[in-house]
């Protein structure tokens, strides 16, 4: 089967061969560049990576400005490091040659360079074993206003016999600083995205997973790592990177000893040594990356704006908000309580009612969650008139209709695991191990990827109109192991890439449909898997305090558009709190409306008008972190227009002591000096005055260098501000 992420021969190649005075491939973007050197024995080495130079010829003064210990090797700084042969360190691709011999090296032939589009260009380099008819060309893609860079790899070979791959990394950074400092992710359910900051030391860091699916469960696929000094928000060198796979990944930051940083990213090659048979291609997923010399906020406005333009689905367009029913109802529901909760989404003035788990199985009905799973009928009991009386319900009702799917797992007590028990990923001789009470579907089987394609597309066959998908993944593989995989060594590898041929199927066949991408809360988010979901769900904790902390280390990484923050009854927060805290994302509400006291029932429903208002600013603003919760009494975060003349502020009192508050003004961002601004609160309470001056005007100047105080407090647990240009 062949293998690849991007087909060059789909864009127009411009190939050319290089001479002794072109012996530089620098890959530039709008301010960095990223320069490749071959040397005279055709060695392709990194040499540079930071601002971009004017005069390009003087990418070749750089290696001598740097007074290092000797290479041996030659190979400390090679853009992609053989195993086997001269290299003495952590390789980022390692091989078995049909021969059996371990030795590697890797040679610059010829490269090709694509221009895609005014922004985008790619860069193919195809290296070659001088011994061993073997080649991986290298793939870098770069994204010049925003400063991104992807890089992958495409590896075949035209041995006599198979190869086999033991290690195969999509990226091999190197980078050159006094000091390294790493910024890193942990988390479990309910506590996603916990940041750790650490000087490297020499040896080997690694981040990684080996959970097979809802892979990011205890460790993200993202990092930053800061040159010389941990980077603020608005100061100092900071790379941003991360993996686009949605299984095992694997990130290697190891100091050299000529203490120089080399980043090795992708596919974690744990327990997945990969056959190759000769002519065929093993493409592995790209790894992304972008720096800034500005400090974490520019880097993370400039990954928003690549997100938005080129890696997430729809990423430009709308979203819609909605109401679920899952901590309304759980699993206790039937049709009267969800003609009810139809009319509540009209109320609300939301645009979409979405239902949650339970509607489905009927020889083992899914009033659990230890039931059920993989028998995807409508109960019977609960929805005699299925799922479509529930659609033209909502269109009756002047709202659109969403549904929960968990297409890839199945619970043991379920009619499809008695029918199929092959189609389940376990070891045959061992006992079954549970998560949540289910297990995994064998998508490296083309029989399981037909089945989970037909669940999603039997449900839009039947009811058009569904406009909307939650698609969940709550558990990780135990004992994996295929019953119908030839060698099973492929199957963490050949598992994602089942996953991603059905989402393949479906966006070509429902190329705009919504889908939330969801595993119990953030196990699945990663730029590999958000190019089929228009969302993702940061955590099953909707605790708005909780969340403010979540979010905030998410925003560093994806952008608002893409966050699904749900108003729900968890903590102890006033409703205009959770409100104001779901405002900085896709809102969302998961609440009873029926119970709501006539007040909040006014605030919210006034809060929705008011979130259409500002959505495009959240959306697709520039987002300014502007006070961090994790070092302030208040959080407070900006977007702002591209035009600078529109922005809103939220503010959050994340102190509870005595006294805590905003004693001294925020300082804005983003904003244009010369401009006047008129501010004024939003989204207030029902009988609630701002305690802020009415019609003040100021400068922007003003506003950046002494600010704003939104009079944050006890009381004022939450403010939302709305500046506009004042003309």
């Amino acid at each position: 089967m062949k293998r690849t992420f991007y087909l060059t021969s789909l864009f127009s190649i411009l190939s050319f061969t290089l001479t002794a005075q072109s012996a530089l491939i620098p890959i530039e973007t709008a301010n960095n560049a990223l320069v490749l050197h071959i040397t005279s024995s055709k060695d392709l080495q990194t040499i540079y990576y930071g601002r971009r130079l004017s005069d390009t010829t003087e990418y070749t003064l750089v290696p001598a400005a740097y007074r290092q210990p000797g290479d041996p090797s030659g190979l400390f700084n090679s853009a992609y490091t053989p195993s086997g042969s001269r290299n003495l360190i952590e390789p980022a691709i390692s091989v078995t040659h049909a021969d059996g011999n371990y030795s590697l090296d890797l040679r610059f032939v010829s490269q090709q360079v694509t221009r895609i589009s005014d922004d985008v260009s790619q860069v193919a380099i195809l290296l070659k074993d001088p011994v061993y008819d073997f080649e991986v060309t290298l793939y870098y893609k770069s994204y010049y206003k925003e400063d991104v860079i992807e890089q992958w790899s495409a590896i075949r070979h035209h041995e006599k016999g198979n190869v086999i791959l033991h290690k195969y990394a999509s990226a091999n950074l190197h980078l050159q600083a006094e000091s390294y400092w790493l910024r890193q992710y942990h988390g479990d359910w309910a506590k996603e995205m916990q940041p750790e900051e650490a000087r490297l030391t020499h040896g080997i860091k690694t981040l990684d997973s080996k959970l097979g699916a809802r892979a990011d469960l205890y460790q993200p696929p993202v990092f930053m790592v800061s040159l010389n000094k941990p980077a603020t928000e608005d100061e100092g060198t900071v790379l941003y990177g991360g993996v686009e796979w949605s299984g095992n990944f694997r990130i290697d930051l190891e100091v050299d000893p000529q203490d120089n940083l080399r980043i090795l990213a992708g596919i974690n090659n744990y327990a997945s040594p990969y056959t190759l048979a000769p002519n065929e291609v093993f493409a592995t997923p790209p790894c992304w990356y972008s720096l800034s010399d500005k400090g974490k906020g520019d880097a993370s406005r400039k990954v928003q704006r690549w997100a938005r333009d080129h890696k997430l689905l729809d990423g430009k367009g709308a979203r819609l908000t909605l109401l679920n029913n899952w901590e309304s109802t759980y699993f206790d529901f039937n049709e009267a309580r969800l003609a009810e909760l139809l009319k509540d989404t009209k109320k609300l003035g939301v645009d979409l009612f979405l239902l949650d788990d339970g509607w489905f199985a009927n020889k083992y009905p899914r009033n659990d969650d230890h039931a059920g799973l993989g028998d995807w009928q409508p109960n019977r009991s609960k929805l005699p008139n299925g799922i479509t009386s529930l659609v033209k319900e909502a269109q009756t009702d002047g709202v659109k209709f969403g549904i929960w799917v968990e297409p890839e797992m199945v619970n043991p007590k379920s009619e499809l695991y008695e029918q199929h028990p092959d189609w389940v990923v376990k070891q045959a001789k061992r006992e079954e191990h549970y998560f949540r009470n289910q297990l995994v579907l064998d998508l490296t089987n083309p029989k399981v990827q037909d089945f989970v394609y037909g669940v999603v597309d039997n449900l839009f066959t039947q009811n058009p109109a569904l406009a909307y998908i939650k698609w969940d993944c709550n558990a990780v593989m135990y004992n994996a192991a295929s019953a119908t995989l030839k060698d099973q060594s492929h199957f963490y590898v050949d598992y994602v890439h089942g996953l991603y041929k059905v989402l393949e199927r479906l966006r070509a066949k429902y190329p705009k449909v919504p889908m939330m991408l969801c595993s119990g809360g953030g196990g699945r988010v990663d730029y590999g898997a958000l190019q089929y979901f228009s969302e993702y769900w940061p955590s099953d904790n909707t605790d708005p305090l909780e969340r403010i902390f979540i979010q905030w280390e998410y925003s560093y990484f994806y952008p608002a558009i893409a966050s699904s923050n749900h108003v729900t009854d968890w903590g102890k927060q006033p409703l205009k709190f959770r409100t104001d805290v779901a405002m900085m994302g896709k809102l969302g509400f998961d609440i009873v409306v029926s119970k709501l006291s006539p007040n909040d029932l006014q605030y919210v429903t006034s809060a929705v008008n008011t979130y259409n208002t500002i959505k495009d600013l959240v959306w697709q603003g520039d987002q300014y972190r502007l006070s961090n919760p994790s070092d302030n009494s208040v959080a407070s975060i900006l977007y702002m227009d591209e035009g600078k003349s529109r922005g809103v502020v939220f503010s959050y009192l994340v102190n509870a002591r005595y006294g805590a508050g905003s004693p001294l003004p925020i300082r804005l961002k983003g904003l244009d000096p010369a401009k006047k601004y008129h501010i004024r609160e939003i989204d207030l309470y029902p009988g609630v005055a701002s305690s802020l001056e009415k019609g003040k005007v100021y400068s922007g100047d003003f506003l950046m260098k002494v600010g704003i105080n939104p009079d944050v407090h006890t009381g004022r647990a939450s403010v939302v501000l709305a500046l506009n240009e004042d003309k």
